[in-house]
């Protein structure tokens, strides 16, 4: 295991066209869910100057107007008119409409558990779960931290602090590690797009970033930057072209940020866009609930949890876990833990997180949060498979 090493997360904000398309294909997967529980929805977006595609494929009974879901989403970031309007964009869509014996027609939550061995998944799947002592969420600290400049960068535009600044900005983080353990501040990059009518001074548009939002995100850390950490704010010059206008997008190009940061193996596979039934995200979702319980209950300070699934299989067909020689027990100890206290079908994922009612417990949805709020350690939503509920049994 690698001791002293110095590693960079990336974040976007939420008017980056990438998260936008994320943000909207789960809006489209909250709708549907809200109308009918039981739908089959898959949906993703494509955007650009003007333009919105939406290509989605289903088997439902709810009615779901996709061009409004995406204009009230992409009205929501706040986009100036002329850098990209909701109402007067052109929406494009490609619907498939699956035959309705592909909706599912029970509920998991009310299912035996003989019936939950024979609801197998519908796609292949090899998925990682992680976790680690870094940071109280037990995430990576160079990906939390990058996801909150980047949601803090929003904040400051939206709370008037810092309103010339558009909807589309990315950050960096580079945290230093001595044996194994994150001590300082390496560096920050703030790519800050902003109106072009608005001619922001370069020393100007830094001194804000760092009062209004590099500063408030570090005071609630217990590591933050030194006089030696470099703070890059717009490195090639000044950003006026942002967001749509300037460059596309499409759902699921942020895998690494939507997961760890780059820190840990993730499946690859996008994250938004999918309802329950889809292993390829609820899996991701069981197999850090797994890994952070390990870390949680001190068992390791650091824990992969790998889940691979075949078409036509409940449970997966193969379960691995490592603790990269930070386990208080072997990992093959860890592994039979999680075996005995982890239920990794694919229907009991669905009954035990609830997943197909939660759009319904929240009065703007779910899934729809989060793309920016994050999949993981996710301080605006409570997610079921953020709990720390087996600690005691898995020591």
């Amino acid at each position: 295991m690698k001791k002293d090493f110095l590693f960079t997360s990336e974040a976007v904000a939420e008017g980056h066209p990438d998260r936008l398309c994320d943000m909207v294909s789960d809006a489209v997967v909250d709708r549907f869910l809200r109308q009918d529980p039981y739908s089959r929805i898959v949906t993703e977006c494509a955007l650009s100057k003007g333009v919105v595609f939406l290509a989605a494929r289903f088997a439902s009974h709810a009615n779901v107007d996709l061009p409004e879901v995406a204009r009230a989403v992409i009205d929501s970031v706040g986009y100036r008119p002329e850098d990209f309007s909701a109402p007067d964009c052109t929406v494009v869509t490609s619907l498939i409409t699956m035959p309705m014996d592909q909706r599912t027609h029970a509920d998991e939550v009310e299912m035996s558990e003989s019936e939950l061995d024979h609801l197998a998944v519908k796609n292949h799947a090899t998925v990682f779960g992680f976790a680690c002592n870094q940071s109280l969420g037990l995430m990576p600290i160079p990906a939390m931290l990058a996801n909150r400049l980047a949601r803090g960068l929003t904040r400051a535009r939206k709370q008037r602090k810092l309103p010339y600044l558009s909807p589309d900005c990315t950050v960096q983080v580079g945290v230093e590690y001595e044996n194994a353990k994150p001590v300082r501040i390496q560096g920050i990059t703030v790519i800050a797009g902003y109106h072009h009518k608005h001619k922001v001074d370069p020393i100007v548009l830094r001194e804000d970033l760092i009062k209004h939002v590099i500063d408030p995100i570090f005071d609630e850390e217990n590591i933050g930057p030194d006089k030696n950490t470099e703070i890059f704010v717009n490195p090639q010059g000044a950003f006026p072209k942002s967001g749509p206008a300037f460059h596309s997008g499409m759902t699921g190009r942020k895998s690494a940020s939507d997961t760890y940061g780059g820190y840990a193996r993730h499946s690859g596979s996008a994250l938004s866009g999918k309802d329950p039934s889809r292993i390829d995200r609820i899996g991701v979702y069981a197999a850090r609930y797994a890994a952070k319980n390990i870390v949680a209950a001190g068992l390791a300070e650091e824990c992969e949890v790998q889940l691979s699934y075949s078409i036509g299989r409940a449970a997966p067909v193969s379960i691995q876990v490592q603790s990269f020689g930070t386990g208080t027990v072997s990992d093959e100890e860890l592994k039979k833990r999680v075996e005995a206290h982890f239920d990794f079908r694919v229907g009991a994922i669905i009954r035990d997180f609830n997943l197909r009612h939660l759009p319904t417990e929240y009065s703007d949805g779910f899934y729809g949060k989060l793309p920016d709020h994050g999949h993981f350690a996710n301080e605006f939503v409570e997610l079921p498979w953020e709990m720390t509920d087996k600690i005691l049994v898995l020591e």
